[in-house]
């Protein structure tokens, strides 16, 4: 199969990662998005970090536009959501046209596919019928859009797909977060910094976020590489009224952050609490 038509990558070391989510029933509330703190903690647990997420119903013209911008964008994005087989799934079609390229019959999950049918079959004590209409139809969950690759699924061995770096999982959680694990330890775990993360924050009583924008502006110029935060809070259970304020990125660059950023609070006299210490895993 010719390969899928590619965008200029993002250097590695400024690699990103996006999150779509599919599905009206996410939008309209009568299910909850559970994908959104998944990812995030899959991610966190190899040092790395979610850019943004986007939800989108099931509505085509928005799904094609949400993922052109995904494969142009050279950064790594999952989907989760639609590729199933019934007239509400969209994404594998949106994916190809998306892409400008057809959709086909993926011979390794077609095979799977079978595979799993004829499980099925055999647990139930029935004969595997593979002309059956039903079971043709099954085979819709493979066709994928030209050039992609699979992602195996270990729930139920009914596959999702990568396009270059945008990859493709079903809604359902028990089936998507060992796919997307198994995606980010077999595809980037170059990009992995278990080692090269670390989070310091200070909790700051009676502050407000206008006098510390300076000191947090300076703090960003000064250390290349080093993002500060504010998350300020009026009715934390422990800490009541405050701001968490702090700095984040490689160690040695947050240690010398930090270090300025206390310097700073001093300087202005902020009443502190305690210090936090966040790494990954």
């Amino acid at each position: 199969m010719p390969p899928v038509p590619q965008t200029s990558p993002s250097p590695e070391r400024a690699r990103r990662f996006g999150l779509i989510i599919v599905g009206d029933e996410i939008l309209s509330g009568k299910r909850a998005d559970k994908h959104l703190p998944k990812v995030i903690e899959l991610l966190k647990a190899r040092g790395l970090q979610l850019d943004y997420a986007d939800y989108v119903g099931d509505a085509p013209v928005r799904i094609v536009a949400t993922l052109q911008r995904a494969f142009a964008s050279g950064e790594v994005v999952f989907s989760c959501g639609g590729i199933g087989a019934t007239p509400d799934d969209h994404t594998r079609q949106c994916a190809a046209q998306a892409l400008g390229v057809g959709l086909a019959l993926h011979p390794e999950a077609e095979a799977l596919i079978r595979q799993r049918m004829q499980e099925l079959a055999s647990q139930q004590g029935t004969l595997y019928e593979a002309d059956r209409p039903d079971n043709v139809h099954r085979l819709n969950m493979g066709v994928f859009p030209v050039g992609a690759t699979i992602i195996p699924n270990p729930f139920n061995k009914i596959p999702g797909f990568s396009c270059g770096d945008v990859h493709f999982v079903p809604g359902f959680p028990v089936m998507a977060w060992p796919m997307m694990e198994w995606v980010l330890d077999n595809r980037y775990r170059h990009l992995f910094r278990t080692d090269a993360w670390l989070e310091q924050s200070v909790i700051v009583f009676g502050a407000m976020e206008a006098a510390l924008t300076p000191l947090m502006q300076e703090i960003e110029a000064t250390f290349v590489g080093v993002k500060v935060f504010s998350l300020p809070s009026v009715d934390h259970p422990e800490y009541g009224r405050h701001i968490e304020l702090g700095v984040k990125g490689e160690p040695i660059q947050v240690a010398l952050a930090y270090a300025k950023l206390m310097e700073g609070l001093r300087g202005l006299s902020a009443a502190m609490g305690p210090e936090l210490v966040q790494k990954p895993g």
